[in-house]
């Protein structure tokens, strides 16, 4: 058992990640400036797992805020979290990419410094390769990054895995996931954006429930099967599955890993929206508009090595991810025919 702080805890996937430690055994501290989470999330997670989780709210950019946090709450290690994450925006707004994602995680790393913590699993993203030459993508390929979101993640993972190697952390594990989707299946938490979605599955959603009117298609000329950009995509049940077996590799390993999450199998924007109709037998009417700076039309990731390490492998399938997406929203809309 280990004690565990997890910036940005109360977002949609360390959330999640927070009921796949407690169901571990672990001991779970939340921290997070609630930026773009709901402060009802810690009372969804007693209702889901029966345990009051500590929840501090801060910024990570404040190095005393997070430093006083794991002063008062002793931890093990750290699942780093915290960042923004949309592509389109981070184009729009470069600087706040660079100071939320960057300068937040170096004030992070010289908390745990001073608590003496050593070890952190990293939220990493697949989006570190930009366009890569073939799929499905292996850790080794080249990082050719195509977005400012992007540029900011793997700066984030030179930071971590540099302090591995001159020794100021004992373990670490970049983890560069591709798409997450879903919700856990209980419909008590899910993915809750604020405004518009910039992801693809809480769009969906919302066409499916009538708040939008279709969904917009970024680009239908990428060299794909049916033209449109070809996603990873991964449960967010998977996912935090995945994190809570990279912390118990780093306890018993000090090693420093950069591991693909994924489940291997590419789907397009278009193989989605049928998947998605068909599980739930709700329409997403759909337009197609230009392409989005930053986007790249393929990539799928090979997840070979997250199994070999961590014993992981993604259990849930496209059908679960509708499924489970779907069952939240429409409890969220008031839906009750599903």
């Amino acid at each position: 058992m280990a004690n565990v702080l997890l910036t940005g805890g109360a977002g949609y996937i360390g959330s999640h990640t927070a009921v796949a430690l407690a169901e571990r055994g672990h001991q779970v501290v939340i921290l997070d400036n609630f930026r773009n989470s709901q402060r009802d999330v810690p009372d969804r997670l007693l209702r889901l797992t029966g345990k009051s989780f500590p929840v501090i709210e801060a910024d990570i950019r404040d190095t005393a805020a997070c430093s006083a946090a794991l002063a008062a709450h002793p931890v093990d290690a750290v699942i780093h979290f915290a960042a923004l994450k949309a592509v389109g925006e981070s184009e729009a707004d470069p600087l706040l990419y660079y100071d939320m994602n960057i300068i937040g995680t170096i004030r992070l790393l010289e908390a745990m410094q001073a608590q003496n913590i050593r070890r952190i699993v990293f939220s990493s993203s697949a989006t570190v390769y930009g366009q890569p030459d073939t799929s499905p993508i292996l850790e080794n390929f080249p990082t050719r990054v195509q977005s400012i979101y992007g540029r900011t993640k793997l700066v984030m993972e030179n930071l971590i895995t540099d302090l591995a190697r001159t020794g100021k952390l004992l373990a670490a594990a970049n983890l560069r996931y591709v798409n997450p989707v879903g919700a856990h299946p209980s419909a008590v938490i899910g993915e809750t954006p604020t405004g518009v979605p910039n992801n693809l599955m809480p769009f969906m959603c919302q066409v499916a429930t009538g708040q939008r009117e279709f969904l917009s298609v970024f680009g239908n000329d990428y060299n794909t099967p049916d033209g449109t950009g070809v996603r990873d995509y991964i449960h967010v049940v998977d996912l935090a599955n995945a994190h809570a077996l990279a912390l118990e590799y780093l306890l018993a390993n000090d090693v420093a890993v950069t591991v693909n999450l994924g489940t291997g199998i590419g789907i397009s924007v278009l193989d989605l929206v049928n998947a998605f109709e068909k599980t739930t037998g709700r329409a997403v009417p759909y337009k197609i508009m230009p392409r989005r700076p930053g986007d790249v039309a393929s990539y799928f990731a090979n997840p070979g090595a997250a199994e070999k390490l961590f014993g992981w492998k993604a259990a849930l399938n496209v059908d679960d991810m509708c499924r489970d997406s779907w069952t939240w929203e429409a409890k969220r809309a008031g839906i009750n025919d599903v």
